[in-house]
């Protein structure tokens, strides 16, 4: 509830400035000669690509599976590692305020799991590198100018495909996820191009939990790590720095 607060925080804050009349456009002629790039935002399509880090959490629900011998374990990924991704842009403004983005990219990343026995106290780990190709889209709302600044958010999906899916491992992901987004960021015009800090959230809805392991039939020293898990969701937070 914390975060939805925040981004209607932040909804707020943008739209207090607004204009109480004329247009953006209006706004923007009258002040082309203390502007960068005055008549960027006019144009119907634009084009670009983003740099980034972003890190990816997951959340375990466990179902209580106990195995013949007595054993229950618990998983959780303990710590945080950044991964890269990269992202082209498709921007088609609707109005003055909103647009309408299509982002397609990939983003490499890695997570470490740890497998924790109740009783005993074992410990078993794993190291899970992943790669997906990812296809957002958001709607971008924009507030008044500022000179050669203008802040903005979103709010979107994200379906996404895994491209590194591996067999023989404690637990195995499903090969596709969807998310939904929001985020922030700010449009700075220099004088050539726009370069645009963003950061956003993505929020897994689907079990990415393979439950279906017949590679692991014959192995049930490691399938009791995915029979103790009911669901695991999904979710990042990304950093990107977008070129317009």
């Amino acid at each position: 509830m914390k975060r939805f607060k925040y981004i209607l925080f932040a909804l707020i804050w943008i739209c207090s400035f607004f204009p109480r009349s004329g247009s953006v456009a209006n706004a923007q002629r009258l002040n082309d000669k203390l502007l960068n790039c005055p008549y960027a935002d006019l144009r119907q399509w634009h084009l670009g690509f983003s740099v980034g880090l972003h890190t990816q959490d997951i959340r375990f629900t466990h179902n209580g599976f106990i195995t013949p011998e007595g054993e229950s374990w618990f998983m959780e990924q303990p710590s945080f590692q950044p991964g890269f991704n990269v992202n082209g842009l498709f921007d088609m403004r609707l109005n003055d305020f909103f647009n309408v983005r299509f982002t397609p990219g990939l983003y490499f990343g890695n997570r470490d799991f740890r497998f924790k026995e109740a009783n005993s106290g074992e410990v078993l780990r794993q190291s899970l590198k992943s790669a997906y190709l990812v296809f957002p889209i958001d709607i971008k709302f924009s507030a008044l100018r500022l000179r050669n600044l203008r802040p903005y958010v979103t709010a979107g999906i994200m379906p996404a495909v895994d491209l590194t899916r591996k067999s023989g491992e404690y637990i195995k992901l499903k090969g596709g996820d969807f998310y939904l987004t929001c985020g922030f960021g700010c449009d700075l015009y220099l004088p050539y191009f726009k370069f645009i800090p963003e950061v956003k959230f993505c929020f897994g809805l689907m079990d990415v939990i393979d439950h279906k392991r017949p590679d692991l039939t014959d192995d049930p020293a490691t399938h009791k790590i995915t029979q103790s898990i009911s669901k695991a969701v999904s979710s990042m937070v990304v950093f990107s720095f977008y070129f317009e």
